[in-house]
């Protein structure tokens, strides 16, 4: 089965931080993200710029509206995403607990209804 973990955590600038901790938090992903890939469960992952980078589209009232900044305000942000491939939700769980933002922020683990691979889509649709 296939999960993405989105990672949502309190966003800070490198500034905001300091150096070492900006270094440490980049050494923590790296070694979670080796592990993932040794034990052959990583199909991706992305860490995603700032939310002030963001872009929000929407045509729900029949008209394009396109905003600056995320749709929501919020105290946490979605950082990034780990799209793993294990046999059930219970080792997600076990992947998810050893991400290094699950100490300071959450995981969410969603299961995948479909995706699109080698110019079609598999799995059962789920609008």
């Amino acid at each position: 089965m296939r999960y993405t973990l989105l990672l949502h955590y309190p966003e800070m600038t490198a500034e905001d931080l300091g150096p070492e901790a900006l270094a440490e938090g980049m050494r923590a992903f790296d070694v979670y993200a080796k592990a993932l890939d040794a034990a052959g469960v990583l199909r991706s992952a992305e860490v995603l710029q700032p939310s002030t980078a963001t872009t929000t589209l929407t045509l729900a009232g029949g008209e394009l509206v396109v905003q600056d900044g995320p749709f929501a305000d919020l105290k946490e942000r979605l950082g990034g995403t780990f799209v793993i491939e294990v046999p059930d939700l219970d080792v997600a769980l076990e992947w998810a607990r050893q991400a290094p933002s699950a100490h300071y922020g959450h995981v969410e683990i969603r299961p995948s209804a479909t995706r699109f691979t080698d110019g079609a889509w598999t799995g059962e649709p789920q609008l």
